[in-house]
């Protein structure tokens, strides 16, 4: 499978009517580690398949399954994250965080939620300010776990829990938050440059995405010395924008000038 087709297969899924998260996960994957082909995203889901068989049959209750989901994969198996995990890139991808067993809050959280999903648990993950976590039955119990922390049970705790429903993160949210995880951990590196441009294409492959993204993928051609192909997305963006703020949109088509002038 060629780099076109994993984003073919991308976009197709991500309009699909029911994504499948692991399957996305691993196509945005497959993006940063050109050795996860088609027979390594195999070998993921059937981890994920073989985790779920090893969870009690019969459980029932959002407490229940939290507790059985925990013991295996925070307990027995050791999935959590350090604050290290914060500089890996390899924290954001799916395979490797199966494979370490270490990864940043959301990418374990996913872990969670396949594991449990596959085996017929009632869970959803839940993005609190700053942090992603899991939770199990009705979002109204408040059963919520933090599989950063192995699982540990929030109980009362954060105050984001107590404030107003909690309402479970759809599948497409949770993938374009990796995708802005993945951009954040390349703005602070001048030199991965290339892994925020395929996070901002994949971010734009997404149904719904905010608009500016087509700013931000603009300015980073330019700053990668893409002066022709930045100026025209500047000024495509510069035509959406021009509906709404005029004076918006003049800047950007300045900037696109400005880019077009350093060609000479």
């Amino acid at each position: 499978m060629t780099a076109a087709d994993r984003r073919e297969q991308f976009a197709a899924e991500a309009r699909s009517e029911r994504p499948d998260l692991a399957l996305l996960c691993l196509l945005l994957a497959a993006e940063a580690d050109p050795e996860l082909d088609e027979r390594a995203m195999d070998w993921a889901q059937i981890e994920l398949d073989r985790l779920a068989g090893m969870l009690p049959y019969g459980l029932r209750g959002g407490r229940a399954w939290a507790s059985a989901v925990t013991e295996l994969l925070g307990g027995r198996l050791g999935f959590h994250g350090t604050p290290a995990d914060y500089d890996r890139l390899s924290s954001s991808l799916l395979h490797e965080v199966l494979r370490r067993r270490r990864g940043l809050p959301i990418l374990l959280s996913v872990v969670w939620l396949e594991v449990a999903r596959r085996a017929g648990a009632p869970v959803y993950g839940l993005g609190l300010p700053g942090h992603f976590v899991v939770g199990f039955g009705d979002p109204e119990e408040g059963v919520v776990v933090d599989p950063f922390a192995g699982g540990a049970s929030l109980g009362a705790g954060p105050a984001e829990l107590a404030e107003g429903p909690r309402a479970p993160a759809r599948t497409l949210d949770i993938v374009l938050r990796i995708l802005n995880n993945i951009r954040a951990w390349a703005s602070t590196r001048p030199e991965q440059s290339g892994v925020a441009l395929w996070a901002l294409d994949l971010s734009l492959l997404l149904p719904s995405h905010p608009a500016s993204l087509r700013y931000e993928r603009a300015r980073l051609l330019v700053e990668r010395g893409a002066f022709r192909d930045g100026a025209v997305e500047l000024d495509a963006y510069a035509e959406v924008v021009a509906a709404v703020d005029a004076d918006a949109a003049a800047r950007v088509r300045g900037e696109a000038a400005a880019a077009r002038a350093l060609l000479n």
